[in-house]
């Protein structure tokens, strides 16, 4: 396999990862709501209930930056070490969320469980978001420039140096990448809400509620999502051409997408199956598989969104300061012999998904109820 086949192999696992990424996240989305919860016993519910699958989206997140780091070294030290403070920032919303869960019910628990809720809370509105501005950077640009030649030099062998001096704040001062991060964080609430609905049994008023959740944030998520696919369709894309310069090209996200047909055709199908959830739970409240159609189709929207940043020679990571420092799948990848490895280790990866999907259906084969709560360990 030639070093090119292998560079877009690794970037759809990288694109798959992040689309099951943005999916897991429904954990965050339910987590954003807890603090609206009225009674306690309606927190104790959605809190044991998303407990059951924090874990898989920590870990998602794990692997997916893992991935980057072994594929696509490049922008691994240029972004994680050049915006290290919005990466920070995502790092301990995260690491606030783990301790949460582990400590809320302790026994001498000293803080109390609202405490903790706060916490989750915290996790759960600016995780979505601060994850939403870190790929937006990826579309719209970042501040860097990247200097090969500086290997050779035993005094100062850094090869990427940021050139603002927030490290990745500045980001949440550019409109694009916070409509991004809302959109992220839009979708999160409405998958947690739906997650919520199937998972629990519980009185009508905590359904009706979540149900209302629904509404009201598919009402902001769609004109929002809307917002951002034109902003992104009339922004200019930076392309490698065959000697690897990169040049600007306007409303290059736009030509992708027309040059990828079957992008464009993921997109437009991942749109429906998003918005037939949502309208069936607001038609039906107990609408069968609502979680599945929402969740395959943030998969597909996710997986054109990335497919269009990093192939046909686009840079996946754009250079505001200098144009050909520009990050794309050619320069910035490992070598051939590593993504060789790589790719068979990667063939573990459907047993991985399978075993993911039986705990899941273990986890979620029995509601959670107020009764079963009594009977057994709760978060």
């Amino acid at each position: 396999m030639s070093i090119t086949c292998l560079q877009n192999y690794w970037w759809f696992l990288i694109s798959l990862l992040a689309a099951i990424l943005v999916f897991m996240l429904f954990v965050q989305g339910g987590q954003s709501m807890i603090l609206g919860a009225r009674r306690e016993s309606d927190r104790r519910l959605m809190v044991n209930s998303l407990g059951r699958k924090w874990e898989l989206t920590f870990t998602t997140l794990v692997v997916f930056g893992g991935a980057f780091f072994a594929s696509f070294p490049l922008f691994y030290s240029t972004s994680f070490g050049g915006a290290y403070w919005l990466w920070m920032l995502i790092l301990f919303s995260f690491i606030v969320q783990a301790f949460s869960y582990e400590f809320r019910r302790q026994k001498g628990n000293l803080y109390g469980t609202r405490t903790y809720d706060v916490l989750l809370f915290i996790n759960g509105c600016f995780g979505c978001l601060l994850l939403g501005v870190a790929v937006g950077t990826l579309f719209f640009g970042a501040e860097f420039t990247v200097n090969r030649q500086n290997i050779l030099d035993p005094r100062n062998p850094v090869i990427s140096t940021w050139n603002n001096p927030l490290h990745g704040l500045e980001a949440l001062a550019d409109f694009k990448c916070v409509c991004l991060g809302l959109v992220i964080l839009l979708l999160a609430r409405i998958e947690g809400a739906i997650y919520l609905l199937e998972t629990i049994t519980t009185d009508a008023t905590l359904r009706r509620r979540l149900t209302r959740q629904v509404l009201v944030n598919a009402a902001l998520f769609v004109p929002l999502f809307l917002v951002f696919l034109a902003m992104l369709l009339m922004a200019p894309a930076y392309v490698a051409g065959p000697d690897g310069t990169v040049s600007v090209v306007p409303n290059g996200y736009l030509h992708n997408f027309t040059e990828m047909w079957w992008a464009a055709l993921t997109l437009i199908v991942g749109v429906v199956l998003v918005l037939w959830a949502i309208m069936g739970v607001l038609i039906r409240t107990t609408f069968a598989h609502a979680m599945w159609y929402i969740g395959a189709g943030t998969v597909l929207v996710v997986l054109s969104l990335f497919w269009v940043l990093g192939y046909n020679s686009t840079s996946f990571y754009p250079s505001r300061t200098d144009l050909q420092s520009s990050l794309t799948l050619a320069n910035s990848s490992s070598s051939e012999f590593t993504l060789t490895v790589m790719s068979w280790v990667s063939l573990v990866i459907p047993f991985v998904v399978a075993y993911i999907a039986y705990v899941w259906y273990r986890m979620t084969s029995c509601p959670v109820s107020v009764d079963e709560l009594s009977r057994g360990p709760e978060y």
